[in-house]
This record gives structure tokens, C-alpha cells and sequence, in this order.
């Protein structure tokens, strides 16, 4: 990844007093109190006044309460929001028991805050009250965009985003992911001001007169001959082709000479995720664990009777993907250079990778030029613009970008 110091971003916009600051910052210290002061002294040497927004992405090592509250304290930022991570990283720096934060400072950018809680009783419901907080409904505004954080572990991801995408009419671009802990699936939290919530989502409201840029890639293929999906119970595939959905990976791991223990299969699935079959491309599933009745977890849900495949890819196809992404994203600016983004990449793909995952990383920092970029490794990803795979996904990178 490049090297140096964080750096101050002032993007004109036109007009002398028409300007937005950016501070892509990152800390490791592992104390939360000493993270907090650290992040919030390069913010206020980086800016020239509090952050409107401030969004933060937080191992769950950290002490949740003293880190927002510190925080809060040591820059003052007007709206902060963000999520639990696992593995977070700036345009110059990656690291995993870290924190990762984005400020922004603007007279031409408008953001607004909105919660939504009880996901795993009614997602739908969450995404209402979530949109409630939106101020730019009335269209007033060219441009719209939500950087949305949710607790992925409360199920019911696709009908949140189904329900934002309904709410919104469609006329808002949304990015962002499942919150995170570490790869410990356990416990993930999503932050509003100084308060870290579990089973609920939480949305950055983004209005602007410049256009905002959203790009989502992935780099898998099928790799199986299709699959059906014939019994399904939330998070836990139970079936495919009428059999126990592990019979088809255990078929599948004999046909590639892979080893595949049902007591540590994760290894295995890591290189081998479920691809859903949407007629104009692939929505994936990143496979968790086997239970003793065959039955299959995974990150997400898998709709029933769903035709699937066993996915494969490469460190380069999801480098390349990630370019793509981040292509896209710069093109849905209009002309306009790029000026701060947020990239969101599964943590699955981190752990396939391994250190080859700061190829793709560099990727993503190579075409957005001088733009600062913040983001971590969620527990699956969202995303939704005009022409791109709307939804949410499993190892899929997704790009947010704001015009210079």
C-alpha cells in the first residue's frame, strides 16, 4: 500500500467559500481511550473546525462506550456514526484490532442520522424507522446517497435493503456492510453518536449537489454444475437437490481433490462459497458452518428453491474486481474527480487472502488518485445504484465515492 502521512483534502467546489475537508485517519493503539484521543488529534490538526459527519469502523476490542465517548469528546464532530469491524484500513494504512475513522467537514454536503432497530424480528420495519431520519425525501436535492451499517448477524439483511431501496423510491444510492467482530461471530455493533447498538441498522444520510458514486465487483465463477436450493430456514441452508446441503460441498470437495472436515470446515468454505443464480449474475453466500443434520449456516440468507452454484476465484480476479468497483464508482461522478470514498470488502475475502489482500487495497487506492478512503471488512456488503448488482452480497467489494 502507499506510504506517508494522512493528508488534508480540501475540494473546491467552485466558489471561494464552497469547500469540503477530508481526514482519512486510523489509529493503533489498542487502549480505547488512547484511541480516541489519537483519532480525534488528526482530525482537528487535519480540519478546520469539527467534522459535520465523522464515520468510524472499530475492532471489537475496543471498550465501545469509552471509544465514542472519547471520541465525541476529542473532535466534536456533529454526527458520528460507524460500526464494529473486522480488519479496517485507510488509502495508506491496513491493520486488523485497529480503528479506522472518516471526517468530513462541508458547506455543500448535507448529512443527516437515521436508526433502525429489532432487525431480527422485522427488517422491514427497521428500514422504516431507519428512513424516518432522512431529511432529503422531498427530492430537493440532485444527488443522494445512505451509507448504511447493520448488524448482519440479526438476519434479515435482503428485506433491510429491499425496504430502504422501497422507502427511498428508488432514488437513493446506498453502500456499506454488516458490522463486525473480528471474525468471532458473535456480537457485532453499529454506532450512533456515543451509543454502539446490536440488532439494529444504522444510515449516514448523504445529500449533495455533485454526483455520488457507488461500485460493486466480484471476482467468482461458478464452479458446480447448478444446484437447487430445496429447504431453507433463515440463515441455515438445509437442502439442495432434495439432499443435505453438505453432501453436494462433500461431492464437490471429492471432484476438486479438496480436504473438507465438518469440524473446521471454514478453510474449505473460504474457497468455496455459494453463488445465487439471479439470471443477470451472481449473488453470493459465504458458507459458516456444517450442524450434525447436514445443514449448512450461512452469512446470509439463501432464498428458497434458489438456483445456486459452488463458487471459486483468485487473489487477481478479486483484485480485478475491486478495480472494476472502484471504475465504476469514479464514473458515476460524471467528470467530476473523486474526492473521498468508503471501500467495504467481506472479511471472508480477507482471510482467503491473506496478505494478498492488500493488493486489492492498492487496487482500489490506485484509481481513485489523490482521494482520501477509509473502510474495513464487514459481514457481507451493500449496495445499490443505477446499473450495478443491487443488494446484499457476500464477498463482493462495494465503493462509495464522493465528487471532488
Amino acid at each position: 500500500m502507499r506510504e506517508g502521512d494522512l493528508k488534508l483534502s480540501r475540494l473546491t467546489q467552485g466558489i471561494p467559500d464552497a469547500m469540503t475537508e477530508v481526514a482519512a485517519v486510523h489509529t493503533t493503539e489498542q487502549d480505547a481511550a488512547a484511541a480516541a484521543r489519537d483519532l480525534g488529534q488528526q482530525v482537528t490538526r487535519q480540519l478546520d473546525g469539527a467534522p459535520d459527519a465523522l464515520i468510524l469502523f472499530a475492532s471489537s476490542a475496543f471498550d465501545f462506550s469509552v471509544l465514542l465517548e472519547g471520541l465525541q469528546a476529542a473532535c466534536s464532530p456533529v454526527l458520528l456514526v460507524g460500526s464494529s469491524s473486522a480488519g479496517e484500513f485507510t488509502h495508506g494504512t491496513a491493520g486488523t484490532g485497529t480503528a479506522s475513522a472518516l471526517a468530513i467537514r462541508s458547506q455543500h454536503l448535507k448529512f443527516s442520522v437515521g436508526v433502525g432497530h429489532g432487525i431480527s424480528r422485522d427488517g422491514r420495519a427497521a428500514a422504516r424507522e431507519l428512513v424516518s431520519g432522512f431529511q432529503g425525501l422531498d427530492g430537493e436535492h440532485p444527488y443522494r446517497a445512505a451509507l448504511v451499517m447493520s448488524d448482519a448477524l440479526a438476519g434479515h439483511a435482503e428485506a433491510l435493503v429491499e425496504e430502504l431501496t422501497l422507502r427511498t423510491s428508488g432514488r437513493y444510492v446506498l453502500a456499506g456492510g454488516g458490522a463486525g467482530d473480528d471474525a468471532r461471530f458473535l456480537r457485532t455493533h453499529v454506532f450512533h453518536g456515543t451509543q454502539a447498538h446490536t440488532d439494529a441498522a444504522v444510515a449516514l444520510e448523504i445529500l449533495s449537489d455533485k454526483p455520488i458514486g457507488v461500485g460493486v465487483g466480484h471476482g467468482w465463477q461458478p464452479a458446480s454444475a447448478p444446484l437447487r436450493a430445496t429447504e431453507v430456514d433463515g440463515m441455515r441452508l438445509v437442502g439442495l437437490n432434495g439432499q443435505p446441503a453438505v453432501e453436494a460441498f462433500e461431492a464437490h470437495a471429492r471432484e476438486q481433490g479438496q480436504a473438507f472436515d465438518h469440524a473446521d470446515p471454514l478453510p474449505y468454505f473460504l474457497h468455496n462459497i455459494l453463488g445465487i443464480d439471479t439470471g443477470e449474475g451472481y449473488r453470493l453466500r459465504v458458507p459458516l458452518a456444517v450442524h450434525e443434520d447436514g445443514s449448512i449456516t450461512c452469512a446470509a440468507e439463501i432464498p428458497e428453491h434458489a438456483r445456486v452454484h459452488i463458487m471459486s476465484s483468485s487473489s487477481e480476479s478479486a483484485a480485478l474486481a475491486a478495480a472494476r468497483a472502484t471504475e465504476s464508482a469514479v464514473a458515476a461522478l460524471d467528470g467530476h474527480a473523486p474526492g473521498a470514498a468508503m471501500f467495504f470488502d467481506c472479511v471472508a475475502t480477507r482471510l482467503r487472502l491473506g496478505a494478498q489482500f492488500e493488493f486489492e487495497l492498492d487496487e482500489v487506492v490506485e484509481r481513485l488518485g489523490d482521494a482520501q478512503m477509509v473502510g474495513c471488512n464487514t459481514y457481507g456488503q451493500i449496495a445499490r445504484a443505477e446499473g450495478q448488482f443491487s443488494g446484499f452480497h457476500n464477498c463482493t467489494a462495494v465503493v462509495l465515492v464522493i465528487a471532488r
